[in-house]
This record gives C-alpha cells, structure tokens and sequence, in this order.
C-alpha cells in the first residue's frame, strides 16, 4: 500500500508539472529556437539520446527547432588518427586544405549523421546540412594567417523555412561556403549565433560544459543585459572560454535574436528545464 501510494504521489507530480508547462507550451508554439549542441553530450550515447528526444518533443508540440553543432575533440582525434600535423598562430589551429578535408568529414559526415540519426531514433524527422547547401551560409576569410577559417557573412535561410513547413528538424554542420570556392571552418557557436540572426529566432540555447555565466563570487547569474555582459568582460569577471559564448550572444541579439541562454548541456533535459518550467536554466541574455 505505502508502495502504491508513492507511485500515485508521482503520478500527481508528473500531471502537475505537465499542467504547468501550459502556458509555457503556448508561448512557444511556432517559435524557431536555434540550439547550439556540443561539449560532453555530444561524446556520451545516453546524453545524446535524451538530447534527441528533447528536440524531438520540441518539434512535437509546435516549435521549430534547429541544430548547429561542433565537433572540435572529433576532429583533433581524426587528425591525430590520420596523422596531419597541424600548426597554431596565437593557439589558433591553421587550417589548411589537407585539415580542411578531415574537419567536413568529421562534421559534416560522422558527427552530423550521428545527431540526425539519434533524432529519427526517437521519432522525428532529422536531416542532415552544412552551410554549403543551398547557400545557407556565405563566408569570408577570418583571418589569412589561420588558412581556411571563416566568418558567416550572408546567409540564405529558405531552406530552413522549407524545412519547418515538413516538420523537418534541420541538423547543420558548421561549414560554409567562400565566395571563390573556398569550404571554410567556421566555429560552432559562431555559426550558431549567426544562423539564429539570420532566423530571427526567438531564442538561442548555447549547451556548455558550464551551468551558466558566473559572477564574481562565482555565482551563476540568471539573467543578463547586453550592458552587463560588456561591464562584466571589462571588469575581467567574464574571462577564458566564456568571452566568445558572450561575444555570440551579443552579436545574436544585435542580428535579431529575442534573447540567448547559455547553459549547461551536461544537465539532464537542460533544453526542456528551460523552455518548459518557471525557473529556466542557465543564463539569460536580453537586450538593453
């Protein structure tokens, strides 16, 4: 009896937190959130299957999400596999045409195929891109001294917008085009931030191996202005790794997008805690 009457308690709970998530459910429904996946979930079969079923549970209750990953431990155990050596300026890895070819094979085709087929696994309808297909993604050169790395510089979205009409789940690889025929590398959040520019997306979600923006104190702050983000990268208390993630939430926000969350990848339905639930996770980054 004491056995059933905890399952009755969680069956409460379970209806009660559905209940909750009404008004949360409505919000989103037609909204284009763009999510950025990468770090330790991307290496772990469990975490990239309830990742998958996040996504496809998004998809089932009317938003349009889209998936821009990286790849970066993939890459460098493919090289080092394959034994092309590789030089650094400013602890920036060089990519030349020989690195070039391994980077779009891991990207765009073991890493991207994997993420698509954990997403059919789970009932949706993943397929699998790269900023070269359909023009989706235009670069320039970042920066001669690093070879074949590039900026996203115009970006054409209508396939995406195809995509969502089908009920397709857009999985990109963050490769891009050169204006001459260049492929160029292109950073994942970097590539995330500027295809959610581009979407005008109501939000985008950048999964980390950190809870969130940290203060001081070292507190996880939940939400943020622009202007505190430049205040708190001026004071030195957002440093290291963090500045970039910031500095694409920025840029994401100026291009378009309604706020940017950047959370950690490694909590369990971190995607759904957000979205879904009063409380959110991560840090929440709007305009002024």
């Amino acid at each position: 009896m004491k056995k059933q009457t905890a399952m009755n308690q969680d069956w409460i709970a379970t209806a009660r937190t559905l209940s909750e998530a009404l008004p949360y459910l409505q919000r989103y429904e037609g909204a284009i959130v763009v999510v950025k996946f990468g770090g330790h979930a991307m290496g772990d079969k469990d975490a990239m299957q309830s990742f998958a079923r996040d996504i496809v549970l998004m998809r089932q209750v009317g938003v349009n999400p889209v998936i821009v990953h990286g790849g970066g431990p993939m890459i460098n155990e493919m090289l080092k596999k394959l034994d092309v050596q590789s030089d650094f300026v400013n602890g920036k890895r060089v990519t030349d045409e020989k690195t070039m070819e391994v980077v779009e094979m891991v990207l765009s085709g073991q890493v991207n195929k994997r993420i698509v087929q954990a997403i059919n696994e789970e009932g949706g309808k993943g397929v699998g891109l790269s900023g070269k297909d359909a023009n989706l993604m235009i670069c320039r050169q970042e920066n001669p001294e690093l070879g074949l790395v590039g900026t996203p510089d115009v970006l054409d979205t209508t396939i995406l917008h195809s995509m969502f009409r089908s009920d397709i789940i857009p999985v990109i690889a963050p490769i891009g085009m050169g204006r001459n025929g260049e492929t160029f590398n292109v950073n994942g959040d970097t590539a995330a931030g500027a295809v959610a520019g581009a979407l005008r997306a109501d939000r985008l979600l950048l999964l980390t191996d950190v809870a969130g923006v940290k203060n001081g104190e070292g507190e996880v702050v939940t939400s943020l202005t622009s202007a505190q983000i430049r205040e708190m990268t001026a004071a030195g208390t957002i440093a290291g790794g963090m500045i970039p993630k910031t500095q694409t939430a920025l840029d994401a926000i100026e291009g378009g997008v309604r706020a940017v969350v950047i959370l950690d990848g490694r909590a369990p339905n971190a995607v759904l805690l957000e979205l879904f639930t009063e409380h959110g996770a991560g840090s929440l980054i709007r305009a002024e």
